[in-house]
């Protein structure tokens, strides 16, 4: 049997092709799987090979590693994943077995799947891609990440050690495969940047294993890896071949997507999805780790390209890897570059279109918003969407629960000013009190200060209040009696207030006109 096995990639190409002819199958290959799909079904086969990162040399390794992707694949696309198929036969002549392969000379395993729609992949077709599907995409994700397993301290898995060591080998191992000394200086100074990144936040990076950051996640999130379907994202094929790339911190596996949707231009979406997944997660504090991850998925995506181009293919997808490659690593030196974060505080009654404006700030600066509706309810151990029931001045709307939450925005203000990210603070800021300490944080910060003031009629505030509560798809609860108190008895902007103020007239003023004033 030893000698009917797969060993190298000729004996795996032989292999594939002869599956191919018999099934009539379309053929798609990756830099370690070829995956053949006919008859409403796909068999991913591995690639004899070890890479380092990844060891699929033996039949048993191969075999382990089709276990394991049936297991953690289940954990989001159940219906997706089917079995782990033998292959029984010779190279020449091979067979797709239905039982488990007891009775034959299994000479290699493949990953039985069903097959997507030819349209429904997000890598393939981002006109698919929108703010609702950002949205959705991000709480998907979050309420995985709530399932999912954490990691436990004292084990090697997510340790500061485990953290910096594939990205190191992402460098040594492109250095290795691409000759080329201009490349190698930028390799040199993106290296230079994460080792010192790393050490800024090596305590962060402890603290985040310890508080349950770390998971076991899907590990390889990005558009190519999610199909849509019946109006559901499916989210598949994540790494089971490495623990280490498997049990990672939750930002880190954001990073991934939110990279992808940089590199295919969607910054703006990337910027929605984010915001998204901080509503349902609450994790401002990973803010201060997303760039250093950022530039660990991009070099991921630089190393693939590169195995790729160190493979046999032909010469039109040699010229697309390689445009890939210089595209991959110019977006990992985009994410080192500082940039001036800037405090923004919205200033209005309810229905005024506050939300609507730090929206379109989060589109254009790729700003993180925190809005008072979201955080008030946070701390009162509510969704974002479930129902305080509470009146004025009772329950999560009494004075010291306001406090609370313009403190609350305060504090996560400042994380992510200090994370390097614009911060728009969503709140009616109508009291001077609120208003006086954003001010002062963005003097002690040294960063510019604006104050968003929104300008809307009586009768436009109560019609867009009593729609919005009619609709019961937004955070807030603001009523018309609300709206009326609100009115009375805000605070005019003193003449200090008035130097950093926008005064804006959503929705009618034009988003680029406003912004362009940042």
């Amino acid at each position: 049997m030893a000698e009917m096995m797969v060993t190298t990639l000729e004996e795996h190409a032989g292999l594939t092709a002869a599956l191919e002819k018999q099934l009539g199958a379309r053929r798609y290959e990756t830099h370690i799987s070829t995956v053949l799909v006919a008859n409403g079904k796909a068999w991913k086969i591995k690639k004899p090979l070890d890479l380092g990162f990844l060891d699929f040399s033996t039949l048993e390794r191969r075999k382990f590693c089709c276990e394991e992707e049936l297991r953690l694949n289940g954990r989001l696309a159940d219906d997706v994943y089917l079995r782990v198929t033998p292959i029984c036969g010779s190279i020449d002549a091979p067979q797709l077995v239905t039982d488990d392969g007891a009775g034959c000379d299994v000479i290699e395993y493949a990953v039985e799947m069903r097959e997507f729609p030819a349209d429904a992949l997000l890598a393939d077709h981002q006109e698919l891609l929108s703010e609702e599907a950002m949205d959705a995409i991000a709480r998907q994700v979050a309420d995985f990440q709530k399932e999912i397993a954490s990691a436990r301290t004292g084990g090697e898995l997510g340790s500061p050690e485990a953290v910096l060591f594939p990205m190191q080998q992402n460098f040594d191992q492109v250095r290795q495969l691409i000759d080329d000394s201009d490349d190698h200086a930028r390799l040199d100074a993106l290296n230079n940047w994460t080792v010192a990144q790393h050490q800024r936040h090596e305590s962060l990076l402890a603290s985040r294993l310890k508080n349950g950051f770390v998971a076991e996640g899907h590990g390889d999130m990005h558009l190519g890896n999610i199909a849509v379907e019946d109006g559901r994202f499916i989210i598949f094929d994540g790494i089971e071949f490495n623990p280490n790339l498997s049990w990672i911190d939750k930002v880190n596996e954001i990073a991934f997507f939110m990279m992808d949707l940089d590199r295919n231009g969607h910054r703006d979406l990337s910027a929605r999805f984010l915001n998204s997944w901080l509503i349902n997660t609450g994790d401002y504090e990973g803010l201060a780790l997303l760039r250093f991850y950022q530039v660990y998925r991009a070099m991921v995506r630089t190393k693939i390209a590169a195995f790729r181009l160190a493979q046999e293919i032909s010469d039109e997808e040699r010229e697309a890897v390689t445009q890939a490659y210089r595209e991959y690593l110019s977006l990992a030196e985009s994410y080192i570059v500082d940039e001036q974060p800037r405090l923004m505080i919205t200033c209005g009654p309810s229905g005024s279109g506050k939300s609507v404006v730090a929206r379109a700030v989060v589109a254009h600066l790729g700003a993180v918003q925190v809005a008072s509706d979201v955080e008030r309810k946070r701390l009162a151990g509510l969704a974002a969407l479930e129902s305080s029931n509470s009146g004025i001045d009772t329950g999560i709307y009494t004075r010291e629960m306001s406090q609370k939450t313009y403190q609350r925005l305060l504090q996560l203000s400042e994380t992510i000013l200090k994370a390097g990210f614009s911060a728009v603070a969503d709140a009616t800021f109508l009291k001077q009190d609120y208003r006086k300490p954003f001010a002062d944080l963005a003097e002690r910060l040294d960063v510019p200060f604006h104050i968003l003031r929104m300008e809307t009629s009586e009768d436009e505030l109560m019609q867009r209040v009593e729609v919005r509560l009619a609709r019961g798809d937004d955070p807030a609860e603001a009523n018309v009696e609300v709206l009326r108190q609100q009115l009375k008895s805000q605070d005019t902007l003193d003449e200090s207030e008035q130097a950093h103020a926008i005064i804006l007239t959503p929705p009618d003023v034009d988003a680029g006109d406003y912004l362009a004033r940042l």
